[in-house]
């Protein structure tokens, strides 16, 4: 495995990696490349395609909505889920969007973007991946500037078509790395080879990824930064910081999810179960041995609840797994004892030294947060035994 942390978990929106973050990442490249070909400003149309799974499934995955978020210049890591809508209604009001953010061109729907239930691949008879979009920019006279075929392959990832051909090798599949495996069993035995734990091995190799992204332009990685973190100076501190990037969207996540009642989008009705599960537990307090493992549930509730409504998520492999690595995180910064902790925390990868802040926030329990009097500048900062648990836990999960 040669694969990236930062590739297997990457900050997007709901409901769907392969439906929604695939699609919404293929229509941004599409109008990048547009830009860097020096085909923009001559656009004057473009005709999006789906087939396959994405033709038949697409609109109750916001198929749809990716798409026109895509073309109009706005990433799934970056794009503003409060603004979505709003984004959404000008388009389909005015019946316009700016390709790239920055060119206007007329764009209706049953026009421009077509649906292909009757066709399962791009390339009509050639079996290659069912989802799979083709999209086409035209001139002022009609005549094609450029045609794209990607397929969204699962967990946010996609390739073009020229990428899917199997005489073209991917770019992950290039890469060299000091502690490369195939399988659960490789992975083991280079750990006990090399006399490391499975979390010191993952993060030798994110260094080494890291070494080669400088010479990419752009990176192919992209690595989360969180707002008002310590600038990185060193490889280890930019991992780190893009491990606890990830988390603090996780944790996000949750929270918003605790505290957001209604109804979930998709026409079925279903209320949104974690508000109230959370208050429950809240008042039963921590005397019920089993409430940690309520919270776990909750949690990951939260989470799976916000996904589907089309919020901000963390893919971890996928968004329909979004919700199992941030409740295991919360655990261990909500319900494990800092002292417990602490007898392992000097075999986090690499002994990191840095002392990387997370903002704080307020929990209804005893957790692995150090509070700072309200007269400090410095936000709340991650108690050193929860910090080294929590980079542990998200290098061995990216491996298993």
């Amino acid at each position: 495995m040669n694969t990236s942390l930062f590739e297997l978990f990457k900050i997007g929106i709901g409901p769907s990696s392969s439906h929604t973050v695939g699609p919404m990442r293929a229509a941004l490249r599409f109008v990048r490349e547009l830009a860097a070909h020096g085909l923009l400003d001559r656009t004057t149309g473009v005709t999006v395609e789906l087939f396959g799974s994405l033709a038949l499934t697409g609109l109750g995955h916001g198929t749809d909505r990716a798409i026109l978020l895509g073309l109009s210049g706005q990433a799934p890591d970056t794009v503003d889920p409060a603004a979505i809508e709003r984004l959404l209604a000008t388009i389909r009001s005015e019946a316009r969007l700016h390709l790239n953010a920055t060119h206007p061109i007329p764009f209706r729907e049953p026009e421009h973007l077509l649906f292909r239930r009757d066709q399962m691949y791009p390339p009509p008879g050639e079996a290659t991946h069912p989802n799979g979009l083709r999209l086409s920019a035209f001139d002022a006279a009609g005549a094609p500037l450029s045609e794209q075929i990607f397929y969204s392959v699962g967990g946010g990832f996609i390739v073009s078509a020229a990428e899917f051909h199997p005489d073209t090798p991917l770019a992950a599949s290039s890469r060299s790395v000091p502690h490369p495996f195939g399988s659960a069993c490789a992975l083991l035995a280079e750990a006990e080879q090399q006399g490391l734990t499975i979390a010191q091995l993952v993060f030798a190799n994110e260094l080494a990824l890291l070494a080669a992204e400088s010479f990419a332009d752009p990176p192919r990685i992209n690595r989360p930064t969180l707002a008002g973190a310590p600038v990185a100076t060193r490889p280890e501190q930019a991992i780190e910081a893009g491990i606890f990037a990830l988390f603090e969207t996780m944790r996000s996540s949750a929270e918003r999810g605790m505290g957001t009642e209604g109804i979930l989008p998709g026409g079925l009705n279903v209320r949104r179960r974690a508000p109230r599960l959370a208050a429950r537990l809240r008042e039963k307090g921590s005397s019920d041995p089993l409430a940690p493992i309520d919270w776990v549930t909750v949690y990951a509730m939260a989470v799976n609840e916000e996904n589907a409504a089309g919020g901000r998520v963390v893919t971890a492999p996928t968004n329909g797994a979004a919700g199992v690595i941030p409740a295991l995180a919360l655990y261990i910064l909500h319900h494990l004892d800092a002292a417990a902790l602490g007898e392992t925390s000097s075999s986090s990868p690499s002994a990191p030294t840095s002392n990387l802040r997370v903002p704080h926030s307020s929990q209804p329990h005893r957790d692995g947060w150090d509070v700072r009097p309200a007269s400090s500048p410095q936000p709340g900062t991650l108690a050193e035994p929860h910090r080294a648990a929590l980079l542990r836990f998200f290098l061995t999960a990216a491996a298993i």
